[in-house]
């Protein structure tokens, strides 16, 4: 009991701790309408597209950063809908045009102008030093905004992620409800990068998802499941990189990895079986019961 009592004495790690399960039931709570629409590489692409905007800000408005990062990731996420959806370049081609170009931009930065705020490293990587109140705002804003855009549009949002085109036919906005995702995803991003990092944000939206994915055919039980996932994620990860002596980041994902193969040692076959398909568009996901 002392042993997981002692960190909490410091005032850096109760705030780390906060935001780091926060962080994991936010992206696993995401991650299955992203896993789903077999968009799991937007959530890698849109991380290094804001981490450009991250450095841009700073150097013109560096109290501003996490607005103007904000901001940079939403325009992305919606100039790549809007790219693959009016011409014949693919997602991921548009993906990989539009962010990794910001990326590249934001390394450029940081290594001629240096940065006001979280030093290189602790952006790639995650760290629970530095975090301030102000972020910790901002997650629960998020995390509120995420649960009002769910449940008022609920329906849509299950609508188009099984059958876009249907949808469409049946007279739901499937544009609107895109873009709406793309912004809730682009602030969730942005306001977990802190502990998790920009290299390893996306495989926490991926993690939890698969792994619920694997769990069950309910669309219900998986949001309920990859949520946990990503919460004890969060949490137990935390407590371990503090004793390790590894980046934040880092251990919620190792941690998010032990997982998922001890849940593919359970379910072997079956929940692989369930998970086939899930990285691509196009993919059977009818599968999956609402």
């Amino acid at each position: 009991m002392e042993t997981l009592l002692e960190p909490l004495a410091f005032g850096f790690f109760q705030r780390g701790l906060l935001v780091a399960t926060l962080s994991g039931a936010l992206l696993g709570f995401i991650g299955v309408y992203i896993v789903l629409r077999g968009m799991s590489y937007i959530g890698h692409g849109l991380s290094h597209a804001i981490f450009g905007g991250y450095a841009a800000t700073q150097l013109f408005a560096a109290q501003f950063y996490v607005l103007g990062a904000g901001l940079w990731g939403i325009a992305s996420a919606i100039a790549i809908t809007a790219v693959s959806r009016r011409s014949r370049l693919g997602a991921d081609a548009a993906i990989g045009v539009v962010t990794t170009a910001s990326f590249a931009l934001g390394v450029a930065l940081f290594s001629k102008f240096g940065s006001a705020g979280p030093s290189f490293d602790n952006a790639l990587f995650g760290s629970i030093l530095g975090i301030t109140d102000s972020q910790i705002l901002w997650l629960l804003a998020v995390i509120a905004l995420t649960a009002v855009a769910v449940f008022f549009r609920y329906r849509a949002l299950l609508f188009t992620t099984f059958d876009p085109d249907v949808a469409q036919a049946s007279g739901i906005r499937v544009g609107r409800i895109e873009a709406l995702l793309m912004v809730i995803l682009s602030l969730s991003i942005l306001v977990t990068l802190t502990v998790i990092g920009v290299t390893l944000v996306a495989a926490m939206l991926v993690i939890p998802a698969v792994i619920a994915r694997m769990l069950t055919n309910t669309f219900g039980w998986m949001l309920a499941l990859s949520t946990l996932v990503g919460t004890l994620c969060g949490l137990v990860g935390m407590y371990l990189s503090y004793y390790a002596g590894v980046p934040s980041g880092t251990m919620i994902v190792l941690v998010g990895a032990t997982v998922f193969l001890i849940v593919l040692g359970m379910t072997g076959a079956r929940g692989l079986r369930r998970t086939a398909g899930m990285d691509h568009p196009t993919a059977d996901r009818s599968r999956v019961a609402a």
